[in-house]
């Protein structure tokens, strides 16, 4: 099989994956996503009427933006489409990803526009940084791991060697 074909038949297989639990309603329609290399676009679909009641994208003149195909680009496009949807008094929409992964322009997509007020359900919080210190009771509340002293604790041995006596 060439591998576009191939290609295009794992991301197909992704996004029904992805579809199959999510579904819009009027209260609540699909927060979808196309993202291709020089836009990102997003609408909010009522899957019951099958209707589009909200577009944006990165190529619309209220965007105001020279390039689409960066983070930025996605987070004004979400901006928009938060703004659209309160317009239309809609504030909770399913969030569809497709078949892209939960990163970078499609996660900037879905954290701007739940910063914007419009909750998309599937959108997870932004991860902290690793560089991040932890807690002063983390380890504490972890059992104490590495806090104990030399020589405290239960011994180790009898100190002898094993195999017994040696003559």
């Amino acid at each position: 099989m060439d591998a576009q074909k191939l290609k295009a038949a794992r991301a197909q297989r992704r996004r029904f994956r992805v579809r199959k639990n999510i579904y819009g309603t009027p209260d609540q329609p699909r927060l979808s996503v196309f993202r291709s290399n020089l836009h990102i676009y997003a609408q909010l679909v009522d899957d019951l009427n099958g209707v589009t009641l909200a577009a944006a994208g990165s190529t619309a003149k209220a965007a105001g933006l020279k390039h689409g195909g960066n983070v930025a680009a996605a987070s004004e496009v979400g901006r928009l489409i938060a703004a659209k949807a309160k317009e239309k008094g809609i504030t909770r929409a399913a969030f569809d990803r497709g078949s892209y992964r939960f990163h970078g322009r499609v996660a900037a997509l879905a954290q701007a526009a739940t910063a914007a007020g419009l909750v998309c359900t599937g959108a997870a919080p932004v991860h902290k940084h690793k560089d991040a210190a932890p807690p002063a009771d983390a380890k504490a509340a972890k059992g104490g791991k590495g806090e104990a002293k030399k020589g405290e604790g239960k011994p180790k041995g009898d100190g002898k060697k094993p195999g017994g006596d040696k003559k």
